[in-house]
């Protein structure tokens, strides 16, 4: 059974829990533009807490394939007011969905509990701040960068690959002081992946299991959904439902959604059949 630790805060993970998507950017693939205005995002956080999110990850650069950087100080013009208000307001888990060092700082000292890194902290800084800063971190594998990962990625065989990331990356915290206990580890669908790859991650999900470690899950609306399904971004609830529920019957232990309430409803399903041991005749 695993639990995140910060200070005194704690999260039971025994149990699939949701965390809730605020992208406060313009340009998200998903929700852009929609939550980007500090009042239009405390809204939608009170909603989704309201509705059984219990971790909210607070994104302020885009990470779509294509898309542009932004400065540190951008970054922190759009994250810092909201995490500020969360930690005043609500009782939750907040993830500050970043690579950079300054912003991980700033952000934990504003009442951030997680480092979310689709990077896995390999930016210059960013494994001695997380250490130094001593909350939870999610290490996300992505085959190059945001603007081109999404440039015919190519692997021998992607759960291998993955899992020998995973491999280096935990040896780098450990080294740098972050202790194993305190690790998530991402897949990363959609980030430097093909559609056949994202599907044989998501079948192949439980080899990760072998580290021992909490299993975070983003999939929510991405093109692995749409572009099976060929349906628009905003018709892909059905399909991440799948995949949260694939996800969950896998072992992840995290699941990353824009649809809080229905994911939640399908956990609780899930989750109440499993109480029950299977019927014998």
């Amino acid at each position: 059974m695993f639990k995140l630790s910060h200070g005194e805060k704690r999260l039971d993970l025994s149990r699939p829990v949701v965390m809730g998507i605020v992208n406060v950017t313009p340009d998200s693939f998903s929700d852009g533009g929609e939550y980007n205005l500090f009042e239009s995002a405390c809204r939608h956080v009170d909603h989704i807490i309201e509705q059984g999110a219990l971790i909210i990850d607070i994104g302020g650069e885009s990470t779509r394939p294509g898309a542009a950087e932004v400065t540190v100080e951008q970054e922190l013009e759009r994250v810092l007011p909201i995490i500020k208000y969360i930690s005043s307001k609500h009782d939750v888990w907040i993830s500050i969905d970043t690579s950079k060092p300054e912003v991980m700082k700033q952000a934990v000292a504003a009442g951030a509990n997680l480092i979310n890194d689709v990077r896995a902290l390999q930016l210059p800084g960013a494994l001695a701040m997380a250490a130094n800063l001593n909350v939870p971190v999610c290490l996300m594998h992505m085959q190059g960068q945001p603007k081109t990962m999404q440039n015919s990625p190519e692997y021998q065989d992607v759960l291998k690959d993955v899992f020998e990331f995973f491999e280096q990356r935990i040896s780098a915290c450990e080294a740098a002081g972050i202790t194993r206990s305190q690790i998530i580890l991402d897949p990363g669908f959609g980030f430097g992946k093909t559609l056949a790859h994202n599907y044989q991650l998501l079948a192949g999900l439980a080899v990760f299991h072998q580290f021992d470690l909490p299993i975070l899950i983003g999939l929510s609306r991405k093109s692995m959904i749409g572009d099976l399904l060929k349906r628009s971004t905003s018709e892909r609830l059905a399909g991440s439902l799948a995949g949260a529920l694939i996800a969950a019957q896998n072992g992840a232990h995290v699941i990353r959604v824009h649809d809080v309430p229905e994911t939640v409803d399908v956990l609780k399903i899930m989750t109440e059949t499993q109480n029950y041991s299977a019927y014998e005749c």
